[in-house]
């Protein structure tokens, strides 16, 4: 019999520490990191810069279609390419955190990255993040962890991100947008952001990195034991 990869799917709302986490924990087990957010930002940015409606869901598709979206390591960030331009700082920008829900939103959209996603996951051991993976992108994954921290919390960690990038928006619009991105994520008609029904919930909110990492990592290792 074959022997199957191992799938971690980590989900939560925007600014959970997602991203971060998982991109430690494939380091630790030695697994490869797929950042599904940083595809939806990849090809917002891509209407964007093509003055494409965020709404005009064939137009996105036929050019998502005709998209590369890559990946290349990197520390302390994975690189992301468009094509053959690197984009990885580009797809952090506000303007695009504020607008890739309303792109990811879109059903064809969705159902192009989903076939994209699990390809990447089918390759090899893998831990992904994003806001459906647990429960439309990889629902036979044998480990599913659920991230949640306050909407203070969450917008203190956008903030010292955004400060050392340059980005100086005020904490209170940031606590705004969070909670703005958590009511789009969570009540758009297509594979909506909610919690897997045997997902591990984690609350962040008083924890470091490294115990998030540790917590995981127990979770993992009780699994495939």
């Amino acid at each position: 019999m074959e022997k199957q990869n191992i799938q971690v799917a980590i989900d939560g709302p925007a600014s959970a520490g997602k991203s971060t986490v998982a991109k430690l924990v494939a380091k630790r087990f030695n697994y490869v990191y797929c950042d599904t957010g940083a595809m939806y930002r990849a090809i917002t940015l891509k209407a964007m810069h093509n003055n494409v409606d965020l709404t005009d869901e064939a137009t996105i598709v036929k050019m998502l279609k005709q998209t590369q979206i890559s990946f290349t390591p990197g520390n302390p960030v994975q690189h992301v390419f468009v094509d053959d331009t690197e984009v990885t700082e580009a797809i952090r920008q506000p303007e695009i955190t504020n607008s890739v829900s309303t792109v990811a939103s879109l059903a064809g959209v969705r159902k192009e990255l989903v076939n994209r996603q699990r390809e990447i996951a089918n390759q090899s051991n893998i831990v992904m993040d994003g806001r459906d993976i647990g429960t439309a992108v990889l629902p036979q994954a044998p480990v599913k962890i659920y991230l949640i921290a306050s909407v203070s919390e969450r917008a203190e960690r956008r903030y010292k991100e955004n400060i050392q990038k340059g980005i100086n928006t005020p904490l209170a619009q940031l606590k705004k947008e969070i909670e703005i991105r958590d009511q789009k994520d969570s009540t758009r008609k297509v594979s909506p952001l909610t919690k897997a029904q045997d997902a591990v919930e984690v609350d962040t909110t008083s924890m470091s990195i490294d115990q998030v990492v540790d917590e995981i990592t127990k979770i993992i290792n009780q699994t495939i034991k």
